[in-house]
């Protein structure tokens, strides 16, 4: 694994207080000094400032242990992709200690509320159903909304050659409205809008299911609680 990551799960510090300190010339493997990019391999000595780093043992096994859920306020630019080659990847912006995938997606050019997790079977579930899953966002376009365009993107839109499902649309100001969602195809919002001359210039999500943004800044997460993993997949008794 990447020496950083290596030396995160130690529980040493932070990732990117990792590549700090590889950049600073402070990290060897196997006495050779190494810098941001280079991997640990099983049996390699990893030592900082001439200590060595142990990788952390864990007191609770995987069946007993919680996983992780959280809500992020992912800000523009951030890509939701585990490829960590991808510069901007949600899982280096996150730093998380544990391994955590994002449940769906968010453009990069939008923002708002995304969860992730690092229990990969409720991914899967959630992804299953995320067409009954209502996800509610908040749009600003470049000209007046009108009632008509409203109830046009409520009907259905045609786009990547199929009618998008029916949705609820109200508006919340003269160049802004609210809609919900039921489906998640690729850049549905932006696509939909231009089917009627609009460009859509900020979009961001602030519900799903139960869940909601609140009053999380942009860049900042929290865990979930139990009441709204319990309404995300009600007829789930383990987390």
């Amino acid at each position: 694994m990447r020496v950083n990551k290596y030396i995160s799960e130690a529980g040493l510090c932070s990732r990117r207080e990792a590549d700090e300190l590889l950049l600073a010339g402070r990290v060897t493997i196997n006495g050779e000094v190494v810098t941001t990019g280079a991997k640990a391999l099983e049996g390699d000595e990893v030592r900082v400032d001439g200590e060595i780093v142990r990788a952390r043992i864990l007191a609770s096994t995987p069946a007993t242990k919680r996983a992780i859920y959280i809500a992020l306020n992912k800000p523009v630019g951030i890509t939701c992709t585990t490829d960590q080659s991808v510069s901007g990847n949600i899982v280096d912006f996150v730093d998380h200690q544990e391994r955590i995938f994002p449940i769906g997606r968010l453009d990069k050019d939008s923002e708002g509320l995304i969860l992730l997790t690092s229990n990969g079977d409720i991914v899967n579930e959630i992804l299953r159903a995320e067409n009954h899953h209502e996800k509610e966002y908040l749009v600003a376009v470049n000209k007046p909304v009108t009632d008509e365009f409203l109830a046009a993107m409520a009907k259905g839109v045609r786009i990547h050659g199929q009618m998008t499902k029916p949705c609820r649309t109200r508006k919340i100001a003269k160049f802004g409205f609210a809609i919900v969602l039921t489906q998640g195809l690729n850049r549905q919002i932006r696509l939909m809008a231009a089917e009627f001359g609009y460009r859509v210039t900020q979009l961001r999500r602030v519900r799903i299911i139960n869940v909601k943004l609140g009053h999380l800044k942009a860049g900042q997460w929290r865990n979930l609680t139990d009441a709204e993993l319990k309404g995300l997949l009600p007829h789930r008794t383990q987390w």
